[in-house]
Order: structure tokens, then C-alpha cells, then sequence
């Protein structure tokens, strides 16, 4: 369990913010990028890092596209694409990592 910069799970300004304002409770990523217990702080408030678990991009559903902040996993597909580049190929068989977080009440 440590005290970890946010931009450690979410990459981003963007991802972040939604975080902070609780359009993101989760997020997918192509490795770990923090353990269970794991906490950080955005604008004086903090979350933990509640869950983490090895999956596939087959194995997500609209309700994981919802909770990383899109309207459904057709979006979710589109948005990587967007941030990904051109070059980026929705693999239902790769390996990815979910990072579940919570705010400490």
C-alpha cells in the first residue's frame, strides 16, 4: 500500500479531472500501474485504489465502458482510437488491467 501520483493509473489531464468529478471509477490499461490499497489525492480529496485484475478487452462490457466514462463499450472502442492513433486495433484477446478506485469517505 502507498501514496501514489494519480497520473500513475490515469494517464492523463482529462482522465484525472473525471476521476475527481466521479464520471471514472475505473480504467483499463495495458499493464499494473498500482496495487490494491494503493491511495491518491485530486483537489484535496481522496481515493483508493479498490480493485485490481488482470483481464481482455473481450471481457468488457458496457457497464466498464460506463464506469471509464463512456457512453458504451461501441464509444469506449472508439475513444482508444481516437488516443491510440490509427494504428490502435480493438484485440478482444489482449491483455489488459483494470484499475477499480473509490473515494475515501
Amino acid at each position: 500500500m502507498a501514496e501514489i501520483d494519480p497520473t500513475a493509473v490515469f494517464p492523463n489531464e482529462r482522465t484525472v479531472t473525471a476521476v475527481g468529478n466521479g464520471e471514472m471509477t475505473q480504467i483499463h490499461r495495458g499493464q499494473q500501474y498500482a496495487s490494491e490499497g494503493d491511495t491518491f489525492e485530486i483537489d484535496g480529496e481522496t481515493f483508493e485504489v479498490v480493485d485490481v485484475t488482470e483481464r481482455t478487452l473481450g471481457d468488457m462490457t458496457d457497464e466498464d465502458a460506463q464506469r471509464e466514462g463512456s457512453a458504451d463499450l461501441e464509444a469506449y472502442k472508439q475513444r482508444m482510437v481516437r488516443a491510440h492513433g490509427g494504428d490502435f486495433e480493438w484485440n478482444e484477446d489482449a491483455d489488459v488491467v483494470r484499475h477499480r478506485v473509490a473515494r475515501v469517505e
